[in-house]
């Protein structure tokens, strides 16, 4: 939509580091991101960075009215039109560092799917590691964790930091075919069974 590619530009200019992109992801990166989704049950997921919400719709499809949907977005104006557009998800405005108190704010004890729309590779080492840490505190043994990354950015060095870090944390990393569509150009790496956990 032209206004959430204005709000992400907008923001993007305003805090680049956390924003991390200049527009929103495509249809067909948010369903290859959210493809780990089970089709049964009632399933923990938890989006961290959503924006302005392309894969929050997905999820919310995929879903169908299922499970519970965390949605963990740091800039407040993307939130609250996050809010207002999906009155369904449980939206919050905080740091996904906090992400093992705010599911045990709520009762919940796991994740079983953790969607990552984050800008890792804009990310220092320090940020990296405490958000992976979190993540992996509350995402299930048999869960699974997927973000994506920009084709262009493969060659910076806190992209190649992120890859390593993905590969050190989890047994299974598996990266996905590029999404030309996308602006810019991007592809999903999906990972499962972290090696190690906190308690």
């Amino acid at each position: 939509m032209p206004n959430d590619k204005a709000l992400f530009l907008g923001q993007f200019l305003r805090s680049p580091s956390i924003v991390g992109a200049i527009a929103p992801s495509s249809r067909k990166l948010a369903q290859a991101v959210t493809a780990p989704l089970p089709e049964n049950g009632d399933p923990v997921i938890v989006e961290l960075g959503p924006g302005t919400g392309p894969f929050t719709a997905e999820i919310q499809r995929r879903l169908n009215g299922r499970g519970h949907h965390l949605a963990v977005e740091i800039n407040a104006p993307m939130a609250k039109l996050l809010s207002e557009r999906f009155p369904s998800v449980d939206v919050v405005v905080g740091d996904a560092c906090e992400l093992p108190k705010m599911l045990a704010d709520r009762g919940l004890t796991k994740a079983d799917v953790i969607v990552s729309g984050l800008p890792w590779a804009a990310f220092p080492q320090a940020l990296q590691l405490r958000l992976m840490s979190a993540v992996t505190t509350v995402l299930a043994p048999d869960g699974a964790f997927t973000t994506f990354a920009y084709v262009h950015a493969l060659q910076l060095t806190p992209a190649k930091r992120f890859r390593r870090l993905l590969s050190t944390t989890f047994e299974e990393v598996v990266a996905g075919r590029t999404v030309w569509g996308n602006m810019p150009p991007a592809f999903v790496y999906n990972a499962r069974r972290a090696r190690t956990r906190s308690a």
